[in-house]
């Protein structure tokens, strides 16, 4: 029934954003800053009634690595204490991004659901064009973007350069693969979520067929319509029911959230 919340909201993230084009690197960030904190709850439904099933949280800081400046992402999702027994979910996604194109070095990854236990860790070369993880090297595009660095690149497009219906890719590497995804643009509209009622960006991206989602174009994401970009809901039918992920909670935005017209 219930997978990872974290792994819900990377994968309808990813999926749902695009850095560019292959081949277009490189973006200077005026989204996001470092203490920012955006907490989401995400809720299951079965005949009708929402249940607040898990959380999921995403911080932002600012340090070095290998002597190179980077904003340090951290994503961490579990279920609520009174879902545990039926599936336990405690993950946390790391990535390091580049401070001056937004590109990732390092991705960490530990996941804890039911029995399944993953701990893996990614580095890429931005010279060289390659990721390297325990399973060997792999040769990827000069673009490319692991899952949680795909989604603080994305809060930089300036979505003016899109129209109704675009088809808009990205390069995206995951379980030491690189996919060709792309997301489409459905323009504007304003929604009432469970925070308040916002001006937003709405997208439908393309799916990969996996255990609980099937492929195509069957979710809806939406942004705020401001200078944050900041992931507001997602929508999708699941193999047995469907879920919603709202954002609830925020701090230290780097901007005021304009795009709200009305509280809850």
């Amino acid at each position: 029934m219930f997978k990872s919340p974290l792994i819900i909201l990377l994968s309808l993230f990813v999926m749902a954003f695009n850095p560019a084009p292959s081949g277009n690197c490189g973006y200077k960030n005026v989204a996001f800053q470092s203490g920012e904190s955006v907490t989401f709850y995400v809720f299951y439904t079965l005949a009708g009634i929402w249940v607040h099933a898990g959380n999921v949280n995403f911080t932002t800081t600012r340090t070095n690595l290998n002597n190179k400046p980077v904003y340090h992402v951290v994503g961490t999702g579990s279920t609520l204490p009174s879902y545990d027994w039926i599936y336990r979910v405690r993950d946390r996604y790391e990535t390091y991004i580049d401070t001056g194109t937004l590109l990732p070095y390092r991705f960490v990854r530990h996941v804890e659901e039911g029995d399944y236990r993953k701990d893996e860790i990614v580095t890429f070369d931005r010279a060289a064009n390659t990721a390297t993880s325990k399973a060997g090297t792999f040769k990827v595009p000069g673009c490319v973007q692991d899952v949680l660095s795909e989604v603080y690149m994305a809060r930089n497009i300036n979505f003016n350069n899109y129209k109704k219906g675009d088809l808009i890719p990205f390069d995206l590497f995951l379980d030491d693969e690189v996919f060709n995804m792309y997301i489409r643009y459905l323009g504007k509209e304003v929604i009432k979520t469970r925070y308040g009622k916002f001006r937003c960006i709405k997208f439908k991206p393309l799916l990969l067929k996996g255990t609980i989602f099937e492929g195509g174009e069957k979710m809806t994401v939406w942004v705020t319509d401001d200078a944050n970009r900041l992931p507001i809901r997602i929508e999708s039918p699941i193999t047995v029911g469907s879920i919603k992920v709202d954002m609830m909670l925020y701090r230290n935005l780097r901007h005021p959230l304009s795009s709200q017209v009305g509280i809850r």
